[in-house]
């Protein structure tokens, strides 16, 4: 079995920090971390990525200079090109498959690593909504299980949400605060975009 290296996990590109149930900030990583380090420990603020909703761990020690440095983009250096294939990105992972699969892998043009390209981009394609619907749907059910497990409704407006029943998750938000809601909605939807 193959093992590699972990993975930085990367800086969201957008997020969204919370002081309560207000909205304190939204921007880049770098601008959100000042602005909540400025709102100080005891407002025990909480930072979601916008793009998952989980909750962002920041270091805030330092000036508003060194947190903007540590929680800038990174610079993707540029790669100098040199003979033979260009780099794809390429990772060698291990695949478990019956024999009778390796073989109608092999009789594949290009062989069993261009079929199973092939596949694979296909799948995505083919489900491209009902992945990005899922992510939405998890995404809006992380933040509102942090922020919102205390609000009336909650429970019901989960079960709409994983119901793909708009008109229901934002009835049973209505009485939330206005922060707290319209975050969970934009979280929320792509999951109602298509069904």
């Amino acid at each position: 079995m193959q093992t590699s290296e972990p993975q930085p996990v990367p800086f969201p590109q957008s997020c969204t920090a919370f002081v309560g149930p207000t909205r304190l900030a939204s921007g880049a990583l770098a601008e959100v971390a000042v602005a909540t380090r400025l709102a100080g420990p005891e407002a025990a603020p909480l930072v979601f990525d916008d793009a998952t909703g989980r909750v962002i761990d920041l270091d805030l020690r330092g000036s508003d200079a060194a947190i903007r440095q540590r929680y800038a983009a990174p610079v993707e250096p540029e790669q100098r090109r040199g003979p033979g294939r260009p780099k794809l990105g390429v990772t060698a992972r291990e695949v478990t498959l019956l024999p009778r699969h390796w073989d109608w892998l092999g009789k594949q043009p290009g062989g069993a690593s261009v079929a199973l390209r092939k596949l694979v981009e296909a799948a995505q394609r083919s489900h491209a909504d009902r992945d990005r619907a899922r992510a939405a749907q998890e995404s809006a059910y992380r933040f509102m299980s942090a922020m919102a497990g205390n609000q009336p409704g909650f429970e019901e407006a989960i079960r709409a949400l994983f119901a793909r029943d708009r008109a229901r998750f934002h009835s049973e938000m209505a009485s939330w605060p206005a922060d707290l809601s319209a975050y969970a909605a934009r979280l929320a939807a792509d999951c109602f975009e298509t069904k």
